[in-house]
């Protein structure tokens, strides 16, 4: 339910949006709302939608009285003002157009697959709106085991393709994070909770990488890059805190200044041989380490591929 008028709510901010200043008077958004959702849209709920639209995206949809037609000021604008109400529309937008054009674009549009955490989204941000605690049953990635929990649920967070709740957690008195693709199933309780009133989920993960809470004190972690390794890393920075220190022989040496937590050394490792971590020595042994051992799982296999291609 609160998903599908998300999904009208996006409707009605992008319909406005694509007719700019000149808006769109009743008659005429009834008209385009009836072709989309196939039915009535009477004043009354279009009343309840722009409600909703200024509370949860802080839109404003006005009304020009000289002309009775309705339109978002500076729509240009809207996209960029707020980074999470932008990232709402752009993201409910693109799968709107992929559900529209599922059957005319068939075998044209190949996007990731995504788990199905997705599906608790929704209900976790209504929660969040009224500050109602949740009940979950969650499934360990390291085994069948289900736990349950009693949450505050305090902000959700994207990472690699998989949503997460970032929460207070009652049963074990602090903070956690919670995959929701792990969510056996979950209720909304009628308990409410006080929000703490400086929380800020991006400011929470600041000196971290991922997913993982900060554990320990950040440092400034210095690598060097190729140059094709480089450019990409300019394009997609490693960590909010990257910054370059230096060019010289076709490598740029980066910093950034974050806790060196499991997530990071994994990522590290990904990149393979366009990058050296030249600092600090405790996570260049850390990632010798881990060499070592993936190595040792392909021992046998001589490091030259010309041998290789010559067994």
């Amino acid at each position: 339910m609160v998903t599908e008028l998300l999904d009208k709510y996006i409707w009605l901010i992008n319909t406005l949006l694509r007719a700019r200043e000149k808006g769109l008077s009743m008659s005429e958004l009834q008209e385009m709302w009836q072709r989309r959702f196939g039915q009535d849209y009477s004043r009354s709920t279009f009343n309840h939608h722009r409600d909703a639209v200024a509370e949860i995206f802080g839109i404003e949809i006005e009304c020009d009285r000289s002309t009775r037609r309705y339109f978002i000021r500076y729509g240009d604008d809207v996209r960029d003002s707020d980074a999470a109400s932008a990232w709402l529309i752009n993201t409910f937008t693109v799968n709107n157009m992929l559900t529209l054009g599922k059957e005319r674009l068939s075998g044209r549009v190949s996007v990731e697959e995504i788990p199905s955490g997705h599906r608790y989204l929704a209900p976790v941000m209504d929660a969040m709106t009224d500050n109602l605690e949740i009940r979950i049953r969650h499934r360990k990635y390291t085994g069948n085991e289900i736990s349950e929990y009693t949450l505050r649920p305090y902000a959700v967070k994207e990472n690699a393709r998989r949503w997460y709740i970032v929460a207070y957690c009652i049963e074990r008195e602090g903070m956690r994070v919670y995959g929701m693709d792990r969510i056996v199933d979950m209720e909304v309780t009628g308990t409410h909770f006080d929000m703490p009133p400086d929380f800020d989920v991006d400011r929470l993960f600041s000196t971290s990488f991922g997913i993982y809470l900060p554990e320990g004190k950040p440092v400034e972690i210095v690598f060097r890059a190729s140059e094709k390794e480089s450019r990409y890393l300019e394009d997609l920075p490693l960590h909010h805190s990257q910054k370059i220190i230096s060019r010289d022989d076709g490598t740029v040496t980066f910093s950034i200044f974050a806790c060196p937590d499991t997530s990071l050394v994994m990522e590290l490792l990904r990149l393979g041989p366009g990058i050296e971590v030249t600092g600090p020595e405790s996570l260049r042994e850390q990632i010798v380490l881990q060499l070592r051992k993936t190595l040792e799982k392909y021992g046998d296999i001589p490091a030259d591929r010309n041998q290789i291609g010559n067994r």
